[in-house]
């Protein structure tokens, strides 16, 4: 018989994609989304759903829909208002406020005395920043004030696939780590840095520099990722003209430089250029997308350019290259609808990412070795 399951809730959880990261030594107690796309997407991949998976506002949830203790509670709570993108409205911004319907609900298992072991909280870069710093800081002090040590990694899902997303990861523990798991770190980058330093010196206090080694070197790029050329809906010369009208001339003399067979992936951004707003399509070859975003927003769809023999083709992402480009299986079930689909996999989590996390620190943090040489 294999060891008992690592179990865990998982707030704001869209398609799942935390739970597919965590894996087989996991086993899902409680799970949450307000969307109804992702959360048709959870049940459609997860038979288990019905058994507990919880379709609502999460602060219409009470510590009665939440069984048992928990080893982990996941919350990637909606970044938008933390984007670099957005208004940065922080933590008291609308969206993110949902964060506070989660913390409300550990506050409450803290106070029946079941507390999670371990929280992780996943979200953008800009959570570092926000208002100054001063959101991380009261994200510390709430953790903090609920007997949790705690600390941050940004880490790019480019260690793991090829694709650049840059994510913060704050994991906070209820046991001050053994030798071994805290230390230095690839993932304490600058930014982490940063942020740590701004944090009120009681604050301090209560801070872990997680050790968390870097991934073997990924071996897969975005061409290994994509549908065959025949499978795919290619833009007309006329709409693959315009797009590369819109390219800087650094882009184009990239574009240009490309021999055999190159992929890129492009981005529509508006810059400004001797004053005026300008809309640039950038192009990229380094064998990475560009971060998968949501398709409504301040971003647009992704595209692809394929530079051959001279000829330039472009088209748009598929929902299955993007399932792919955050670490999915074929076997994952999409939405139907190519919005919808791309909607789920835009605002999710890399499951790879998780499982690195998973493996390298959370369930050596869990182990019964690591709890009694805290206590």
């Amino acid at each position: 018989m294999g060891a008992t399951p690592f179990s865990f809730y998982e707030f704001f959880a869209g398609g799942g994609m935390a739970r597919i990261g965590l894996g087989g030594r996991w086993a899902c107690a409680f799970a949450n989304d307000f969307d109804p796309v992702k959360a048709a997407t959870y049940r459609a991949n997860f038979p288990d759903a019905a058994e507990h998976f919880h379709e609502g506002d999460v602060w219409k949830l009470t510590p009665a829909d939440l069984p048992g203790r928990a080893d982990l509670a996941w919350a990637s709570s909606p970044c938008q208002d933390f984007s670099l993108a957005g208004a940065r409205a922080g933590l008291e911004g609308g969206r993110s406020s949902a964060f506070f319907g989660f913390w409300r609900l550990m506050q409450d298992l803290s106070a029946e005395g079941r507390a999670p072991r371990l929280v992780v909280i996943e979200n953008v870069v800009g959570l570092l920043t926000s208002r100054g710093g001063a959101d991380f800081a009261a994200l510390g002090e709430a953790l903090a004030a609920q007997g949790y040590v705690f600390g941050a990694l940004e880490i790019d899902a480019a260690h793991l696939l090829p694709q650049s997303r840059p994510r913060v990861f704050v994991v906070a523990c209820r046991h001050r780590p053994p030798p071994g798991l805290a230390g230095d770190s690839p993932f304490h980058t600058r930014a982490v840095r940063a942020a740590h330093a701004a944090l009120p010196e009681a604050l301090k206090a209560s801070w872990v520099w997680w050790r968390l080694a870097a991934p073997p070197a990924r071996n897969t790029d975005l061409a290994a990722l994509l549908e065959p050329d025949d499978a795919v809906a290619w833009r007309s010369e006329a709409e693959t003209d315009r797009l590369l009208s819109l390219m800087a001339p650094i882009h184009r003399a990239r574009l240009e430089a490309q021999r055999g067979r190159a992929v890129g992936a492009v981005f529509r951004r508006t810059r400004i250029e001797d004053g005026r707003r300008v809309q640039r399509a950038e192009v990229r070859f380094d064998g990475l997308a560009g971060c998968l975003r949501t398709p409504r927003g301040g971003s647009s769809r992704q595209t692809l350019v394929v530079v051959e023999d001279g000829r330039v083709r472009s088209r748009l992402v598929s929902p299955r290259e993007a399932a792919r480009l955050m670490g999915l299986p074929d076997s994952y079930v999409l939405p139907g609808p190519a919005t919808a689909a791309l909607h789920v996999t835009g605002d999710g989590v890399a499951a790879p990412v998780v499982r690195w996390l998973a493996q390298e620190l959370l369930e050596p943090l869990l182990a019964p070795a690591a709890v009694l040489a805290a206590e």
